[in-house]
């Protein structure tokens, strides 16, 4: 079962800002960010003070879907801070604790919605590790783990799967037009605008906005899955902003709690909310102690665009970094947007032995892609400038290494 114990092999003690220390005392520079569940670091002084103050009151800990002042809170902050600036009008789900959580509860209602039971997801995504994410999941080893045959969902080729010798959505929609394609007709489509696990592979805005204008076309709902990506991680809050895209549900998770506790959200249109009461629950959907960080997070970063502005000028130190060991080495491949960012390689096995020799050097480094092929640059967004420029000397240096 483990995976990162065996990648970073040290037993860590403490965690402040973007640094982790082992239990020896040594440090190491996190470029990982809790896959991507830490966006505003480690141990966040801002958020701290709030969950502090909050437990040192006895606020109401656990409450499944009870209503609290901290959920009243974080609903009315999210609906001034996010949503009304940008125009959209979405219901709240707090569907359980994880991204997983999130995704299963958007594929349910989109089949109660349209009454069909068929998804389109994509090559190389990654929705969650559940049965019905699974489903929607490329990863053959993950989807391998199920031990059931995985039904009701059809991939699709992504943004650029055909290196743009083929139309975009050209067999997609074919296979929708054509009563003899045997294609049963879908209820949703399910994308992430850009891909973490599957490889750090970015969609162009024009693709997102064509996908948005085919499902609009042939009724079928779309689902963003910005549980990676979203809460800034590509610069703006939702990674389908720069597209202009409003999507029927968005599912958000890892940072949308600020502090790194358990926390997602389904975010439903309103003309599609036809839940029963408690047809989609669970245990500890709400977690108050992440609402109150997360109300302090969207407070804090989210009421200007100053977080958005930074995010994404240290993303373009990355992407020109990544070019030039590119042009270094030819054949590394520099990909994402903001600070989701990805070195690819030719030879798979090198992107772990750099993610080893980065360690070595006391910098933690990920791996992604369906051959562990790229090294996944992804630091708290709250990263300093010279932290950023140390994570980069360190990443060049470890390529060196392994490539020289």
């Amino acid at each position: 079962m483990r995976s990162y114990s065996r990648t970073w092999p040290v037993t860590f003690d403490r965690a402040l800002g973007s640094w982790l220390y082992d239990d020896r005392g040594n440090a190491y520079l996190d470029f990982f960010a809790g896959a991507g569940a830490l966006n505003y670091g480690h141990n966040n002084p801002l958020l701290k003070r709030k969950l502090l103050e909050y437990i040192e009151r006895d606020g109401i800990h656990h409450g499944l879907d009870q209503a609290t002042v901290a959920r009243g809170e974080f609903l009315r902050t999210i609906d001034e801070t996010l949503l009304r600036p940008r125009g959209l009008n979405y219901k709240v789900q707090f569907p359980g604790p994880t991204g997983t959580n999130s995704v299963e509860a958007a594929l349910k209602l989109a089949r109660k919605i349209t009454g069909r039971e068929s998804i389109i997801s994509f090559t190389n995504a990654f929705h969650g590790m559940t049965l019905g994410s699974l489903s929607v999941t490329g990863n053959s080893m993950k989807r391998g783990g199920a031990g059931i045959p995985l039904v009701h969902a059809t991939p699709m080729p992504y943004d650029n799967y055909f290196d743009g010798q083929v139309d975009d959505f050209l067999y997609f929609e074919s296979l929708l037009r054509d009563s003899g394609s045997g294609l049963n007709a879908p209820a949703a489509v399910i994308v992430e605008t850009l891909q973490g696990e599957g490889g750090i592979n970015d969609t162009r805005a024009e693709w997102l906005r064509g996908l948005s204008e085919l499902c609009r076309r042939h009724g079928i709902l779309l689902i963003v899955d910005d549980v990676q990506m979203g809460c800034g991680r590509t610069g703006p809050f939702f990674s389908f902003e720069h597209a202009g895209i409003e999507p029927d549900m968005v599912c958000l998770s890892k940072s949308i709690g600020g502090y790194g506790s358990p926390l997602a959200l389904t975010l439903i249109k309103p003309e599609h909310d036809v839940w029963e009461p408690g047809e989609h629950n669970g245990t500890f959907r709400g977690n108050n102690p992440a609402l109150v960080t997360a109300t302090e997070a969207l407070r804090w970063y989210w009421s200007d665009d100053e977080l958005e502005r930074a995010t994404l000028a240290k993303g373009e130190r990355v992407g020109e970094a990544l070019l030039e060991l590119g042009a270094e080495y030819p054949g590394l491949l520099s990909k994402g947007r903001g600070l989701a960012r990805g070195l690819g390689f030719a030879e798979p096995e090198m992107a772990g032995k750099v993610s080893k020799a980065a360690f070595d050097r006391g910098m933690i480094l990920e791996t992604s892609g369906p051959g562990d092929e790229v090294v996944k640059v992804m630091p708290p967004l709250t990263v300093s400038d010279e932290e950023l420029e140390r994570g980069i000397r360190i990443l060049r240096d470890s390529v060196r290494s392994v490539l020289a």
